[in-house]
This record gives C-alpha cells, sequence and structure tokens, in this order.
C-alpha cells in the first residue's frame, strides 16, 4: 500500500510538473477548412491574438476535407493529449457520425476546451442572375425540380443540412455540389458551373464588389455588413442557421493544460485585433467556457442525431 501511495504521489506529481511547464513549444492549431475562408481568416487571427498570452506560437495547420472533419478526426487518431495538438471544431463533427461510419466518437475522442463564435451564413447567386430576392430564387427551384444546382463546402456541413431543410420545407428538388471549402466554391459559382452557393462570409468581398447578390443571411437579425439583405425569416422561411465551434483537443487531456489553453485563448478573443478580424467576417463572440462547451457539445450531438434521422441523411 505504502508503494501503491508512493507510486500515485509521483506520477501525480510528473503530470503536475508538465502542466507548470506547457507549453514549452508552439502549439499546433488545426484548422480543417482550406487556406483563405472564412474559417481559416479567423482561426488565423485567433492564433496570433492568442500567442502572447500563451508564450509560445500557434501554428496554423490547415486539414481540409470531409466537411470540416477530416482535421479533427485525423488529431484524435494520431495527436498526443499533451496540448499541443488542437483543432478547430465544426458542428459536422457532431454530425456525421450520425449519417456515416467515421473513425472518432464526438462524445469521447476529444477534450473540450473553449467556445469561441459562430459562422454567418447567406445565399449568394451571381449579380447577372434572374433571381432578385430569395423568394423568386426559392420559386424558380420549386418550379423547375433537378434545374438548380448549389454548392456548400462539405457534405453533411450546416450549410448543406440547411439547404436540405430549406428543400422540404418549400418541396424543392435541387442538386447539392460539395466543395473542400471556400475558394472552390466562389470560383465555382463565377465561373458559371453551379448557379447558387451557401456558405459562410467568404463571398463577402464579392457581394460587395457587386459580382454577388446575397439574397438572405441565416442569423436572427440582419448583418451589420449587409443589413439590405433579409434574414431567411424575413424572407419567409422560419429558420435560423449560425453553426456555433470552438476548439478542442484528443481525448485525455490534463486539466491544467485545458486551463492554460482555455484561459490563453480567451484573452486572445477579448483583444482588439481579433475582434476586428469578427467584424470583418460579420461574426459574433460566442464563449463557453470549458464545463460549458462540453455541455454544448453533448447536447448538440443529440441534436444532430434527431436532425439527420428527420431530413433522411443517413448512408444507406
Amino acid at each position: 500500500m505504502i508503494r501503491l501511495l508512493a507510486g500515485l504521489a509521483l506520477a501525480f506529481a510528473a503530470t503536475l510538473a508538465q502542466a507548470q511547464q506547457f507549453p514549452s513549444r508552439p502549439v499546433t492549431l488545426i484548422v480543417p477548412w482550406p487556406a483563405g475562408g472564412a474559417t481559416d481568416i479567423g482561426m488565423r487571427a485567433l492564433a496570433t491574438a492568442t500567442e502572447k498570452h500563451l508564450g509560445q506560437s500557434i501554428v496554423i495547420e490547415n486539414r481540409p476535407g470531409a466537411g470540416g472533419t477530416l482535421g479533427p478526426g485525423y488529431m484524435a487518431a494520431n495527436a498526443k493529449p499533451d496540448g499541443y495538438t488542437v483543432a478547430q471544431m465544426a458542428i459536422t463533427m457532431f454530425r456525421l457520425p450520425h449519417m456515416q461510419k467515421t473513425s472518432f466518437d464526438p462524445t469521447k475522442d476529444f477534450t473540450y476546451i473553449i467556445g469561441v463564435t459562430g459562422y454567418t451564413f447567406g445565399i449568394v447567386v451571381k449579380s447577372t442572375s434572374p433571381w432578385k430576392t430569395l423568394r423568386e430564387f426559392l420559386d424558380y427551384a420549386k418550379a423547375n425540380p433537378g434545374k438548380i444546382n448549389y454548392g456548400t463546402p462539405g457534405a453533411g456541413t450546416s450549410l448543406h443540412v440547411t439547404m436540405e431543410q430549406i428543400a422540404k420545407r418549400e418541396g424543392i428538388k435541387w442538386t447539392h455540389v460539395p466543395f473542400k471549402g471556400s475558394a472552390e466554391t466562389t470560383s465555382s459559382l463565377l465561373g458559371g458551373h453551379i448557379d447558387a452557393l451557401a456558405d459562410a462570409t467568404a463571398w463577402g468581398p464579392l457581394v460587395t464588389s457587386g459580382e454577388f447578390r446575397l439574397l438572405a443571411t441565416w442569423g436572427a437579425q440582419r448583418t451589420k455588413s449587409w443589413p439590405s439583405a433579409p434574414t431567411l425569416r424575413e424572407a419567409g422561411v422560419d429558420m435560423v442557421s449560425n453553426s456555433p465551434f470552438g476548439i478542442a483537443g484528443p481525448r485525455g487531456m490534463d486539466p491544467a493544460v485545458v486551463k492554460i489553453l482555455h484561459d490563453a485563448f480567451k484573452k486572445g478573443m477579448e483583444e482588439p485585433s481579433y475582434l476586428e478580424s469578427l467584424a470583418k467576417l460579420d461574426q459574433e463572440i460566442f464563449y463557453l467556457n470549458t464545463a460549458d462547451y462540453h455541455r454544448f457539445a453533448m447536447q448538440m450531438i443529440e441534436e444532430q442525431r434527431q436532425l439527420v434521422e428527420e431530413l433522411g441523411l443517413k448512408a444507406r
């Protein structure tokens, strides 16, 4: 018994010493989307704002694919739970396991660290398109089954799911074209390969320049950057979709290390440089502490299961 207690004491001391030394080298933040998109821009701004509070640099590693799940899935399978690898967690992480077999289980394979923000989503078309309003677009899609192709940053994303919810409510049959990220969706719309795209605010500069027309945004209120665009509700579709996200690490992380990361990221979220970046993306802070973010994740996992069943999105 004495030896057992001594062993436990030594193990505790070693863990405490590791936490006190953390971080002693750069931390990798996996962004599961391509460089240059809305998520990448925002997460890079957060990393830069957080570094001085963490005392180490934060290196962005883009691992796009599978609707934002490839990067965190890779982390869960390969990264040590030492705090040196963390990832952005899109809601797709909570939804995809209900749609198909995945290598990860969001209920047990991650350590949830902090809730950060949520996207501003919208539907855009080319400014030369015949649709001036969302209602005109939806009416055309309903009257012409299968003729509308819309793009999103990936199958199973909140953008894809929300578009299918809209289709179900409106009695529409259209075709989803998944891409790896915002750069591909905008290029495809510019080239006329799709009729519309549903995405976060990577489309913003092209809306502002007049090349794209913003038919509606998906939040509870109109956006600050494009106040003339109605919300889905104002356009007659009673829905809100903003897809909050946060940061997580592999399962089994030391709570002391989690606290260090949480506190540093929270201070980074309060930096003017990061708030300025969020304003440009028309996003707002959606802060959740570690315990609340874990509860939010568990709640979302169940909500997404119900949504996938409702829309019949489970792979057969």
